[in-house]
């Protein structure tokens, strides 16, 4: 009971920053302002309360908070992003040199086929 209390005081603290946070730069910018709107739209700032009163109530501090919150998120852990990526733009350029192949292939085949036609 007085773990849900301070993890619903966690969440109503953690709820007022955010709102303090849009309201001091409401004024400043309708940019702003539309960004809070969209992040209260989308659930980022209830997942981003939900995650830290995650954290929060866990008995002991995960060693690793981010890929804690990563996991919590559903995010794979461990991941290389850049290798991900390196890899991703190989197979995009092995994916063109195929794609030119089968485009000549094809020609070729065709080709061949009017030339077996004429000769009939």
């Amino acid at each position: 009971s007085r773990e849900r209390s301070s993890a619903l005081d966690l969440h109503l603290r953690a709820s007022d920053f955010f709102q303090d946070f849009s309201m001091s730069y409401e004024t400043a910018d309708s940019q702003k302002e539309e960004f809070r709107k969209y992040l209260e739209k989308n659930g980022i700032i209830s997942q981003l309360t939900r995650v830290l009163v995650g954290l929060y109530e866990e008995p002991e501090r995960p060693a690793n908070a981010i890929d804690y919150i990563k996991k919590y998120l559903g995010a794979p852990t461990g991941v290389d992003v850049e290798e991900l990526r390196a890899d991703n733009d190989e197979l995009k350029r092995q994916n063109a040199e195929l794609e030119q192949k089968v485009a000549s292939l094809s020609q070729q085949l065709k080709e061949i086929q009017v030339e077996q036609e004429d000769a009939e």
